[in-house]
């Protein structure tokens, strides 16, 4: 409310705050990942997530350790998950002596794919694609289900599954990801 009385936003970005993150139902969605990038965390073959919507990502919605779905840099019409593993000032330095180290700018973070065994080519991360605008996060993962037998919640920041147990309490229904698992 502060912000708002500061004049920082409009009352008809207020409004339409308002309206999505409280009239407009679920504050999660599911989404299948497939592939080997987030293995283990994610299952070998991937899995179906459910996760939890964030309308609009800043550095005190989504934390260092996270595992975020972003829009993929490369084909906007597709999505990723990686783990957040820097945001805004955080000072990156490569392995390879020819790198300049650079600090991420501004609105910026740094994904990285959680299996190891992927060269970076092949993982599809900011090792590939450089920094990505924290504004393509569109959620961050709460659960796994990787098999019927095999699932439960995404190991995220200790502030993030603080954050997330009560709507995973009231939205998690492992019944209804099963249903919509692709085996």
């Amino acid at each position: 409310m502060q912000n708002y009385k500061g004049g920082q936003i409009t009352d008809r970005e207020l409004g339409d705050t308002i309206w999505k993150n409280f009239f407009q139902g679920k504050l999660t969605f599911m989404h299948y990942n497939k592939g080997e990038e987030m293995a283990p965390t994610l299952g070998a073959q991937g899995g179906t997530l459910l996760v939890r919507k964030i309308p609009w990502v800043d550095p005190t919605k989504v934390f260092v350790g996270d595992v975020v779905v972003l829009k993929d840099p490369i084909k906007s019409d597709d999505y990723l998950v990686r783990r957040l593993a820097a945001i805004e000032g955080y000072e990156m330095v490569s392995t390879d002596e020819k790198d300049e180290p650079f600090v991420l700018e501004k609105d910026q973070c740094w994904v990285l794919a959680d299996n190891e065994n992927v060269k970076p080519k092949e993982a599809k991360d900011s090792r590939t694609f450089g920094p990505v605008s924290l504004t393509d996060i569109v959620g961050r993962a709460i659960y796994c289900l990787r098999t019927a037998v095999d699932h439960g919640p995404v190991n995220n920041s200790h502030f993030s599954m603080q954050k997330d147990s009560p709507v995973l309490e009231v939205e998690l229904d492992v019944d209804e990801m099963a249903r919509s698992h692709k085996a």
